[in-house]
């Protein structure tokens, strides 16, 4: 595949709503992914235009598999889980104190986090009597259903 066209291929992606593009041909393969506001293009065969070397596309190939390697730890104790898909919020204002803290001593019941699906908040209760030992979602940041949020021992 030419250069030109690929660059032609990288555009096209960056200005439209296509998030993803896969092209095989008899030369290889291209697979053009857009993250945020940057194209990154990754090469799964050599493409070698003429006078190229191919040591470029596996450069850029290469910290993909560094990434998949760091796994976190699985927690252990209970975990209360997300059962919706929405953002996570520890307190019920942003200037309010969050429900629980690290440490915290909770009843079955009690009210844990806010989860805001749809413009609803969904106050969460432990589903269990413990401390809490790890809170493990970001304040403000999506969660997805059946994603670990707290770990109660």
């Amino acid at each position: 595949m030419d250069l030109r066209k690929l660059k032609t291929l990288i555009d096209l992606v960056s200005e439209s709503n296509v998030s993803e593009l896969e092209i095989t041909e008899a030369e290889g393969k291209v697979r053009i992914v857009k993250g945020g506001t940057a194209v990154v293009q990754q090469v799964a065969a050599p493409v070698v235009a003429a006078g190229a070397a191919p040591a470029a596309p596996a450069a850029m190939a290469a910290p993909a598999p560094a990434a998949a390697a760091a796994a976190p730890e699985a927690p252990t104790g209970h975990l209360v889980k997300s059962p919706m898909v929405g953002t996570f919020y520890r307190s019920a204002s942003p200037g309010a104190k969050p429900f629980v803290e690290v440490g915290s001593q909770v009843k079955q019941g009690d009210t844990i986090c806010i989860i805001e699906a749809m413009k609803i908040l969904n106050e969460i209760e432990a589903d269990k009597t413990g401390t809490v030992t790890q809170i493990l979602g970001e304040n403000g940041q999506a969660v997805e259903y059946g994603q670990p949020l707290f770990v109660i021992e």
